[in-house]
């Protein structure tokens, strides 16, 4: 799958040049929707179109729900820019040489969103029964690299509890939030995995499925998605990608009004400066997640490796303002 996805990509320009530092004649930008190209192009082309014309050059969408194939297509220099939920994100920094430019804020002025717990709507189930576990229900969980479909609901919900999906639930599947939403809806699903982002754009779009759906649970609040750019790509067009993106749907005027009406559409109000240093409390996540995992192993070295990460980010959020 990645290989294919490194041949589509590669021609649509950029790849050699961004990986040797040159300025590219073409951006090839990654979306990760859960919707797909169909429903979420229209949302997102007329800010790619804006951005072409501030930075100079044509910038050209990648639209995909799986996380570990857009990263492998910025690591391989295949897309250049991207827009990632948070823990993506963060393996786009480990892994394919990319950095923060910007975080999302969303219309009510939130940088922030939640992981939650969805049933269908009159089924009764509650927390407490899913949390009781006997193998009763059927289980959807997001994407193994997704942060509120998989990562805030384990490390906030499940493991403080020593809960395992694969031994609490009848059966467990991984899906995208929207499969996941329709299943329940439909009731082929008791439960799953969703977030609030997701809750706007069904209901949005699919007012009578997120209508047969009700949250029993709601994580603390998770970072936003954010943009991310190959380090390595051009300088002086990193600035323009900057800018483009901290200036878009700002002052005042009837082109400041058209760019936040298609912010709009995204369930944007703009975008924030920001750095890798915003994704800390994901990679908090992370480390507890491997600590669980090490602990379940019985392997000492990784129980120690992963207890110093942990010391060490605490150590850095309690000395943030």
């Amino acid at each position: 799958l990645a290989a294919a996805l490194a041949l589509g990509v590669a021609s649509c320009g950029g790849g050699d040049d961004a990986r040797d530092g040159a300025a590219p004649t073409e951006l090839t930008f990654s979306i990760l929707s859960a919707e797909g190209q169909a429903s979420s192009g229209p949302l997102w082309q007329p800010l790619l179109d804006d951005m072409s014309k501030a930075v100079g050059i044509p910038v050209q969408p990648y639209f995909g729900s799986n996380y570990t194939v857009l990263v492998e297509a910025m690591r391989g220099g295949h897309t250049q820019v991207a827009w990632f939920s948070a823990k993506p994100a963060v393996e786009a920094i480990d892994r394919a040489d990319a950095e923060v430019i910007a975080r999302i804020v969303d219309p009510e002025g939130r940088d922030s969103y939640r992981s939650t717990l969805i049933v269908k709507a009159g089924s009764g189930i509650t927390l407490a029964n899913v949390l009781a576990c006997g193998k009763q229900y059927d289980f959807g969980i997001g994407d193994a690299q997704s942060t509120s479909g998989t990562l805030a609901p384990m490390t906030f919900l499940f493991n403080p509890r020593n809960i395992v999906p694969a031994a609490c639930f009848k059966t467990v599947r991984s899906a995208n939030h929207q499969a996941n939403a329709f299943s329940v809806a439909t009731g082929v699903l008791d439960v799953a995995t969703s977030n609030t982002v997701n809750t706007v754009f069904l209901t949005r779009q699919n007012p009578q499925i997120a209508a047969q759906i009700e949250e029993i649970w709601q994580s603390p609040p998770i970072p936003e998605s954010g943009i991310v750019v190959r380090e390595d790509l051009d300088p002086a067009l990193k600035e323009k990608i900057r800018s483009f993106f901290l200036t878009y749907g700002q002052g005042e005027g009837p082109e400041a009004e058209r760019q936040r009406a298609v912010l709009a559409g995204l369930n944007y109000s703009r975008f924030n400066p920001a750095d890798d240093s915003y994704l800390n409390p994901i990679r908090e996540m992370v480390a507890d997640q491997q600590l669980i995992e090490a602990r379940a192993a019985g392997d000492a070295a990784k129980v120690a490796t992963a207890e110093r990460e942990l010391q060490r980010l605490r150590s850095l959020r309690e000395v943030q303002p």
